[in-house]
């Protein structure tokens, strides 16, 4: 492509949409923004639930300043008719006495999570002394302990447990004293039943914060470029609305050079937004950096989907599919960071380790960023594929679109191959995401089901380019031309598919779900490994050829012969994953 072309196309992008822009589009965008960059920082530094909940509570009281100290709770003075009108959710007198609504019932849980935290803070000191735990039991007034008693409460822990006969979470408790959802101290209050010290508990007892930065870093970097993208596709549209791309296509520029200078503007806005959310939420060039591969798959998906779609109904559904499915692949694995191998599947990532004051190491970037990129490239070819007059102006069926695409590439039976590598990127991203979603299950159902869906998104991208060549008449449609179209798919995708190995060097290979889909077994013997290393080839030539013969015939032969390509992928898989097991 030629650079100074690229850039004339460009400036003519960005005349010519900000022309058709009116004010109160733009209205709409600057509040849409505003109000992103003023709720991000909000919502990150937890202030969202400050003072959540009405806590009815004397100064004197034991529970005050549990209850002063807590984000969530907000102290004021009991009464009991504010607490039959409502306005407290929860009232501290004789007892703990709770509205009966979910709110009172949550405000309860939180003061008792308050409760821990507080004793926590008076026990100081004994953290040096792991093993020992401190297990507390609040007893009704007048209930006699004995010390028998008492000295079940403190108790030597072996090590990786919480120390503790009567604890579940390694810390102090809080039980119901005759109340469904009430508790109380013995008199004397906080200070003089623990004393002064120090913090009790384990560190099995320490659990990892409620990853809801992850949730608000989605919503502050992952909405603004919705705006983008909604931009971009009616960019794209106009082109094929009454034929207006035509003398664009006539110009003495290839097709290539048209895509990269429409899309160029869009990018730097994506990536100037990203830029304003990552300062206003206090991040660092590692957070731009990290979100620059997304921005980028967002507009390739958009540009594909713009391509095929025959109207704006349709694009308003590709837009929204291309929102839901990217904010997920980004999200759910970002609600793990905490699980490094899972979190480095998403960019997001990144960016709350960014937040957090934390580096990620290079191979995050590279595992989490690559995928997408190499994504972004193959779907911008695809979509370039098609942009040419008798598929940008003509109502095609979108299947037969997704076809012409693929054709694009195919100049020749070794091309089949090369097709195959190319949808490397996209079965990779689709085996990371059932990963991150499956993890989380018991093995029994997580691997079987990740192999069902592996087997599925391997053979369907294998197979896919030598059906598109017998629809189109690129291939002559007989049986020892489809088996040896098979084979080249299958020797490609076997060539492409190792370089998915390369996951191992985040940790992925620890997951017993990521060796299912990735096929690493590390801990395998060599003559294992080796059988491994060339079991794969002879199934992806098989399996692949299976399907081939079958669109030689037809699409419902296809279907068929597909589906029995699946079927002895995920016995393959089975097996492998019992060898190794």
């Amino acid at each position: 492509m030629r650079p100074r072309k690229v850039l004339r196309i460009a400036r003519w992008e960005v005349s010519r949409s900000a022309g058709g822009l009116d004010r109160r589009s733009l209205a709409y965008a600057l509040v849409a923004l505003l109000l992103v960059a003023g709720v991000a920082p909000f919502a990150v530094d937890g202030g969202l639930y400050d003072s959540l909940y009405v806590v009815g509570v004397d100064e004197e009281s034991g529970y005050h300043d549990a209850v002063e100290r807590s984000e969530t709770l907000r102290a004021v003075e009991p009464s009991e008719e504010a607490f039959s009108s409502g306005r407290l959710d929860v009232l501290v007198t004789d007892g703990v006495r709770a509205a009966d609504t979910g709110k009172g019932r949550a405000a309860v849980s939180e003061l008792r999570d308050a409760v821990r935290a507080y004793n926590a803070d008076l026990l100081d000191g004994y953290d040096t002394a792991y093993p020992v735990s401190v297990d507390l039991r609040y007893v009704d007034r007048g209930t006699a302990v004995s010390a028998d008693d008492a000295s079940e409460s403190v108790s030597g822990g072996s090590s990786g447990g919480d120390g503790t006969e009567g604890g579940t979470d390694g810390g102090t408790d809080v039980e119901a004293s005759g109340e469904e959802d009430g508790f109380s101290f013995p008199s004397g209050g906080l200070d003089g039943v623990l004393g002064q010290g120090g913090r009790a508990g384990t560190p099995g007892g320490i659990t990892p914060p409620f990853p809801f930065s992850s949730l608000v870093l989605a919503f502050a970097f992952l909405v603004p470029l919705n705006f983008v993208i909604q931009a971009y596709s009616t960019s794209i549209m106009n082109e094929r609305i009454d034929r207006r791309g035509v003398l664009t296509l006539a110009s003495p520029v290839s097709r290539y050079e048209i895509v990269a200078g429409k899309t160029v503007p869009y990018f730097a806005i994506a990536l100037g937004t990203v830029a304003v959310v990552a300062v206003a939420v206090s991040g660092g060039v590692a957070s731009v950096v990290a979100v620059a591969p997304v921005a980028f798959v967002f507009l390739a998906l958009t540009f594909v989907g713009s391509m095929f779609a025959r109207s704006y109904k349709e694009l308003t559904f590709v837009t929204v599919f291309v929102s839901v499915s990217v904010t997920s692949y980004v999200f759910v694995p970002a609600v793990f960071t905490d699980v490094d191998p899972i979190a480095a599947i998403s960019p997001l990532s990144i960016v709350v380790r960014d937040l957090q004051g934390a580096t990620a190491p290079v191979s995050w970037y590279l595992f989490s960023g690559a995928p997408l990129v190499f994504s972004s490239a193959v779907l911008f070819s695809l979509g370039a594929g098609v942009y040419r007059e008798e598929d940008m102006f003509t109502q095609r069926p979108v299947r037969l679109k997704a076809l012409d695409a693929l054709v694009s590439w195919l100049h020749r039976r070794a091309s089949v191959a090369k097709v195959s590598v190319l949808l490397i990127p996209f079965v990779f991203v689709a085996q990371l995401l059932v990963v991150a979603v499956v993890f989380a299950l018991p093995v029994g159902i997580s691997v079987p089901l990740l192999l069902v869906v592996a087997a599925v998104v391997e053979e369907t991208a294998k197979s896919m380019a030598v059906y598109a060549g017998f629809v189109s008449s690129v291939f002559e449609r007989t049986t020892p031309n489809a088996v040896v179209l098979g084979a080249l798919s299958g020797v490609g995708f076997f060539v492409g598919e190792k370089a998915a190995h390369l996951a191992q060097v985040v940790g992925l290979d620890r997951l017993e779900v990521g060796r299912a889909a990735l096929g690493i077994a590390s801990d395998a013997s060599p003559l294992v490994l080796a059988v491994l290393l060339v079991a794969p080839l002879v199934l992806h030539t098989v399996t692949t050829c299976i399907a081939s013969v079958g669109a030689s015939y037809g699409k419902r032969e296809f279907g068929v012969g597909l589906s029995a390509a699946v079927a002895v992928h995920v016995a393959y898989n089975l097996a492998v994953v019992s060898l190794v097991a």
